[in-house]
């Protein structure tokens, strides 16, 4: 982790309207007075399950993955994360400390707001707390949603499924490099490592997919999301 050299500012982030619209201009230079950005590594861990929340976290670039670990040691994804998430909202408002750990998927760039401020802004603010409460709601659902769907599915169904959620939601491009192992797409879809390269080798050979490495390209978008769809 290191601090981020950009000189940015709430009010000119993209991302704003998400969530901090709603702010007085008062409230965007608390929120921005206390703002810090930091710049994670591949693989770095952001947060640990059990560390104390005491900053609200959202995420301006890169990918990051929620999970869990149990108590032999594996891992279990919650779900992969994109630029404009709230990577905090799940926890902040109902626990003391994080309940699930927090990891950089590539190169990942977080904003770290005070949590007091935040707090503070709720309890003034009532359209920025239902902001943060529809915000909030939207997060847990989506990981409710996707949990559900990939747990209808059989094998094929699930890495079809995956493939179509990084092609629809994370990339918006039929070709990209998958962003994590081979492992951890069997922690988040409940597969084994070798169930999920056989797929992988099985979309590849019946001429679904090209893989050279981890780059994928979609060939047969209708077919994959026929599998998604009845597997």
């Amino acid at each position: 982790m290191k601090p981020s050299n950009e000189i940015s500012s709430c009010k000119t982030c993209v991302y704003r309207k998400l969530l901090f619209d709603s702010l007085t201009e008062e409230e965007y230079q608390m929120v921005n007075s206390s703002r810090k950005e930091f710049i994670y590594r591949r693989g770095e861990i952001i947060r640990r399950e059990g560390d104390p929340i005491d900053s609200f976290l959202y995420l301006r670039s890169g990918l990051i993955k929620l999970y869990k670990t149990d108590r032999n040691g594996k891992d279990h994804i919650l779900s992969l994360n994109k630029p404009g998430d709230f990577i905090s909202l799940l926890s902040i408002f109902s626990n003391s400390v994080y309940k699930y750990s927090i990891a950089a998927v590539e190169e990942t760039k977080v904003c770290d707001i005070d949590l007091v401020i935040l707090h503070k802004v709720v309890s003034t603010n009532n359209k920025f707390a239902l902001r943060v409460l529809n915000r909030m709601s939207k997060v847990s659902d989506d990981i409710i949603e996707s949990q559900f769907e990939i747990r209808q599915r059989q094998v094929k169904g699930r890495i079809a499924f995956f493939l179509l959620f990084l092609t629809n939601k994370i990339y918006r491009s039929h070709e990209f490099r998958l962003p994590i192992t081979r492992r951890e797409i069997g922690e988040l879809i409940s597969m084994t490592t070798e169930n999920t390269i056989r797929t992988l080798s099985e979309f590849k050979k019946d001429g679904i997919i090209s893989m050279e490495g981890r780059t994928i390209n979609i060939l047969d978008y209708e077919r994959i999301k026929g599998i998604s769809n009845t597997g």
